[in-house]
C-alpha cells in the first residue's frame, strides 16, 4: 500500500543539493529508519555497470577489495586509488551473477567510468554509466526479493538499483525519510562518505578503511604500497574523529571548515548533522598527534569572523593503529 508523502524540504548545498533533506520531522525520520523502516532517495547518485566474464577478476586486479570469488548478492566497498596511495574513486557496489552494478558519489560516475574504461586493455567487459537509466533508493531494514540489491550494510539497511521510471513507486511504498535522517545516522556511526569526510591527500588508513575497504591479504592494486607501509609501521599521518559539537547555537559548521587547536589548524570538518539522540554531531580529519582530550574549535559557517563552534572529538581511528600495536578494544 503505498505512503502518502509529504512535501520535501530540499537540500540547499553540497553534494546533494536539491534532493530531499526531510519531511517535516527529520528526527521523527531518523527514529523510523532506527527501527528498520523507510526509505531514502539516492537518486542523485551515479550509477554503472560492470560486465562480462572478467569483470570480478578484473575490478579485483585494478582495486582494494577482495573481488575474484565475490559471491552474487554481496555488497561490497572497494576503492580505487592514486600511485601514491590516495583516495581517487570509491565504488560502492554488488554482483548478480552476471553484472557488477555499482553507484558512486554524486558527480563521480563519468570520471570513474572513463577511468575503468581505459583499463581494460583485452579484458572481456564493458563499463557502462547507467546513471540516467537507475537510481539508487536505500531501504531501512529487508529490501524484499526480485530487486538488485546489496547485502545488509553497516546501518542495517540496502542499497537497491531501480529503473529511474519505477523511482517514485519505490519510494512511495515506504515511510518517507530524507538525507539529514540518513547522514546523521551515518555520522553517528562513524562512517565516512568519500569526497565529504576525505580530501585528495586521503588515504584508507586515516578513515578507518583497511577491513570495510581494503583487503590487506590480496595482490598488488595501484596505491597498494603506501597502504600497506602505513599498516606495517603504523601512525597514520591523520585520523578519523567523531566530532561532539557545541549545542548552544543552531547552526553548524560546513563541509570544509578548519578545525583549530590554541589557533593553529589541525584538520577540517567533513560532514555534519543534528542526530535525535546524540544531538550536533559531525566527522573530522585531524592531525594523528592531536589530544584527545582537548576540545577543537570549528570555523563556523559564512565569512571569516562568523562565531566558532567548540567540538570535543572522540576517537575512531586509533593513532597508533598499524602492526606494531594491538587494537585498542
Amino acid at each position: 500500500m503505498a505512503t502518502l508523502r509529504p512535501p520535501a524540504v530540499l537540500a540547499e548545498s553540497g553534494l546533494d543539493v536539491g534532493q530531499p533533506w526531510h519531511f517535516g520531522d527529520p528526527l521523527r525520520e531518523q527514529r523510523h529508519l532506527e527501527a528498520g523502516d523507510g526509505a531514502v532517495d539516492l537518486s542523485h547518485h551515479g550509477v554503472l555497470t560492470v560486465t562480462g566474464p572478467d569483470r570480478l577478476s578484473w575490478l579485483h586486479s585494478l582495486t582494494t577489495q577482495q573481488l575474484a570469488d565475490l559471491a552474487p548478492g554481496v555488497g561490497v566497498t572497494t576503492l580505487v586509488l592514486s600511485p601514491q596511495g590516495h583516495i581517487e574513486h570509491a565504488l560502492y557496489g554488488v554482483d548478480d551473477g552476471e553484472t557488477f552494478w555499482v553507484h558512486t558519489e554524486p558527480g563521480a560516475a563519468a570520471a570513474a567510468a572513463g577511468w575503468l574504461d581505459r583499463m581494460r586493455f583485452m579484458m572481456r567487459v564493458e563499463v557502462t554509466d547507467r546513471s540516467a537509466e537507475y537510481a539508487v533508493v536505500w531501504i531501512a531494514g529487508p529490501a524484499g526479493a526480485g530487486l538488485t540489491r546489496t547485502g545488509p550494510d553497516s546501518l542495517g539497511g540496502h542499497e537497491i538499483f531501480v529503473p529511474r521510471d519505477e523511482l517514485s513507486a519505490t519510494l512511495a511504498e515506504r515511510t518517507p525519510a530524507g538525507l539529514w535522517a540518513y547522514e546523521a545516522r551515518r555520522i553517528a556511526a562513524g562512517i565516512p562518505r568519500i569526497g565529504v569526510d576525505s580530501d585528495h591527500r586521503t588515504i584508507p588508513n586515516e578513515l578507518g578503511l583497511l577491513g570495510p575497504a581494503v583487503h590487506l591479504d590480496k595482490g598488488c592494486y595501484r596505491g597498494q604500497e603506501t597502504v600497506a607501509r602505513v599498516h606495517t609501521l603504523g601512525r597514520p599521518p591523520r585520523r578519523l574523529v567523531r566530532l561532539h559539537l557545541d549545542g548552544s547555537t543552531d547552526t553548524l559548521p560546513p563541509t570544509g571548515a578548519s578545525l583549530t587547536l590554541d589557533g593553529r589548524a589541525v584538520g577540517f570538518v567533513g560532514s555534519s548533522a543534528r542526530h535525535y539522540e546524540l544531538g550536533p554531531i559531525a566527522l573530522g580529519l585531524i592531525k594523528r598527534n592531536v589530544d584527545p582530550a582537548r576540545d577543537l574549535l570549528a570555523a563556523g559557517p559564512g565569512d571569516d569572523g562568523q562565531p566558532v563552534i567548540s567540538a570535543a572529538h572522540e576517537i575512531l581511528v586509533d593513532p597508533e593503529i598499524g602492526l606494531h600495536v594491538r587494537a585498542r578494544l
